[in-house]
């Protein structure tokens, strides 16, 4: 994330929307590495905010990173971002596109936006993809998707897709750090919810859209109306 942070961030005085920013970990990254950078990072959960508050605040970055508790479908911008991230977040709006349309909203005239979106590295089989897309998220292979991209207005500048050991730490960490915790915490009233949800999605990663599923991020800036002749 962060060499795709260095290719996005191009003004010393950028201003940073991120939608659905976890606990805003790589927005206090992005600061630390850009003098004059200010940042907003919007989550429905707000967890880990306090600790990262307090980091920006004890590294001198408090005044130039706010993070706000809200649906980021709901979130409405009082300034303009020069870039804008959405990464792992177009479920909270229903899908790609519409996640391109917010990230339009919130983005200046000539800004970028960095998206992460899903999508099938080898088709799948009826259970994983019925698994994988029982809301109104779909998806589609890396050439389509990127195609959806272009034709709604906008062009690649850089790209990165993540490699199968990249997701296998991503997983390992999500339902790793969730049994730790419960198995920690055993007079908890959440403990064996978060010991059987730490299960369910362990058994649905590796017992299914493991190798199926890929990720990519992609750089993309607005295209430009064709010039009449």
């Amino acid at each position: 994330m962060e060499h795709l942070l260095r290719r996005a961030i191009r003004g010393e005085d950028d201003h940073l929307l991120d939608l659905g920013c976890g606990d805003g970990t790589w927005l206090l990254r992005a600061l630390q590495a850009h003098d004059g950078v200010t940042a907003v990072g919007v989550d429905i959960s707000g967890a880990g905010f306090d600790h990262v508050l307090g980091e920006a605040a004890r590294l001198g970055l408090g005044d130039r990173l706010e993070l706000r508790r809200q649906d980021v479908a709901e979130y409405r911008s009082v300034r303009k971002a020069d870039l804008v991230l959405s990464v792992g977040s177009a479920y909270a709006y229903g899908g790609l596109l519409p996640t391109l349309n917010a990230a339009r909203e919130h983005l200046a005239e000539d800004g970028m936006l960095l998206l992460g979106d899903c999508f099938w590295e080898h088709e799948p089989d009826a259970a994983v993809r019925a698994q994988q897309e029982s809301g109104p998220q779909k998806y589609a292979d890396l050439p389509t998707t990127v195609a959806q991209v272009v034709a709604d207005g906008w062009t690649p500048v850089y790209g990165y897709t993540s490699t199968i050991a990249e997701w296998d730490e991503y997983e390992w960490c999500w339902t790793g750090t969730l049994a730790q915790w419960a198995l920690d915490n055993p007079g908890h009233p959440g403990s064996d919810l978060a010991l059987r949800m730490s299960a369910e999605h362990r058994d649905s990663w590796l017992g299914g859209y493991r190798g199926f599923l890929g990720f990519v991020v992609l750089l993309l800036r607005r295209t430009p109306a064709p010039v009449k002749a």
